[in-house]
């Protein structure tokens, strides 16, 4: 197998990142013009177009959240939140783009044998990962070969950024003999399978309304081959080879607080283009522009608090979660998860309702394609109906501030499937 990287560069991730001028937020900034025209090229393509990205990856966008030994900028959750907030807030396709690719990137890292980060992060310093996702119409297996490698088979729904990305995790059961292989506790094992993009193709199926551009396409492997090397690989290990607390962060937490900030960005962009329409539009009928008018006035002034409301809670339980584990602490207690998935559930709802609001406020003019807040709308119904940040997670909150148990993903030990490997 050819593992060559996918644009070859004689620059090391440290030396690229040596090079970059100035904070995360302070590029983003100077990448406006550049993110607004990739989010209305990903509307027509559905996925983030070639030269963008490589605009994102040369200012170090999708390695600003690894480790600073393998080239990164190792940014903290609170940090991660206002980079991709600031992204989203111009384009939510874009930014959730960067939000997977840098998620992956970071996520993988935290606990990779150090020989094996070296090929994929210095050596390589325009890598970007993809995986996870949702079972696809092909249930995924794997079968171990002789010499201990093995061949993996299945489809894979929501793989965003799958056409950005060299590498991308399958998770699969492990089959003897057609069986699951099981564990001491007789559970299956199911792994997270560390694929090459030679080893799997795109299958296109992302045509959808909301995060048009974030390319989530099925990603489908038909006897893929994992050389037993890239076995130690997995999405997350611990303990975790780096101090940054985001690396002792249990999955399912860490992929809640990164889609909350998407919606931050777009309720946040939302109410710029509320106030720009506003001190524009006159509306039919109308002598005054749509700032004079009582109702526009008393929505952008909810609509604010709410927002402000949504990022200070968001920030406040994720700042919790970090010094909780800059204490010492293996993982967040129950209580710090517990808070910080509230607080992203409700991040994401509140953003939607914030969306909606200014856009109906905004009248007719809001449903033109042309309008910011017609792409704005579609995309914080997207972010809203993710499953790390989704409404139904409210009945189970709700039934532990009943008294009822946790079970391992709001207790901070892990989750469906995605929960981290121990080692």
């Amino acid at each position: 197998m050819a593992e060559a990287t996918t644009a070859t560069s004689a620059k090391t991730s440290l030396e690229a990142r040596d090079q970059l001028v100035g904070t995360p937020l302070e590029r983003v900034e100077r990448l406006r013009d550049v993110i607004a025209t990739g989010g209305d090229r990903g509307q027509e393509l559905r996925r983030l177009d070639d030269e963008t990205r490589e605009t994102l990856i040369d200012e170090g966008m999708f390695r600003f959240a690894i480790p600073r030994e393998l080239g990164g900028e190792d940014a903290s959750a609170v940090e991660t939140v206002e980079i991709l907030e600031a992204i989203s807030a111009i384009d939510a396709s874009v930014g959730w783009n960067v939000m997977l690719g840098s998620e992956i990137n970071a996520m993988a890292a935290g606990g990779m044998p150090k020989d094996l980060a070296k090929e994929v992060y210095i050596d390589n310093p325009r890598v970007v990962m993809c995986g996870g996702g949702g079972p696809g119409t092909q249930p995924s297996y794997a079968i171990e070969q002789d010499d201990g490698s093995f061949k993996v088979w299945g489809e894979t729904t929501f793989i965003s950024g799958c056409h950005n990305s060299e590498w991308c995790f399958m998770g699969a059961p492990i089959l003897d003999d057609g069986e699951p292989r099981k564990d001491e506790n007789g559970a299956p094992i199911v792994k997270m399978f560390f694929l090459h993009r030679s080893q799997w193709e795109i299958v296109d199926t992302w045509n959808v309304a909301g995060l048009r551009g974030s390319g989530s396409h099925n990603v489908r492997a038909e006897g893929a081959h994992v050389d037993a090397k890239w076995l130690e690989v997995d999405l997350m290990k611990t303990p975790a080879l780096y101090d940054n607390p985001v690396f002792r962060i249990p999955v399912p937490l860490r992929l809640s607080y990164n889609k909350v900030a998407i919606g931050l960005g777009v309720a946040k962009g939302a109410l710029e283009a509320f106030a720009d329409l506003a001190n524009n539009k006159v509306p039919m009928m109308s002598a005054s522009k749509l700032r004079e008018r009582p109702i526009a006035q008393y929505k952008m002034g909810e609509m604010t608090a709410k927002y402000r409301a949504a990022r200070a809670l968001v920030m406040e339980a994720m700042e919790a979660v970090e010094e909780e584990l800059r204490q010492g602490a293996e993982a967040p207690s129950h209580k710090t998860t517990f808070d910080a998935r509230l607080a992203c559930t409700y991040g994401a709802q509140a953003c939607m309702e914030v969306v909606d609001v200014v856009h109906a406020a905004c009248g007719t003019s809001a449903s033109y394609m042309a309008n910011p807040l017609e792409r704005k709308l579609r995309d914080a119904h997207g972010c809203a109906s993710h499953r790390w940040v989704a409404h139904p997670l409210y009945e189970t909150m709700g039934g532990i501030l009943f008294g009822l148990e946790p079970d391992a993903e709001f207790a901070g030990t892990g989750g469906p499937v995605l929960g981290g490997k121990k080692t």
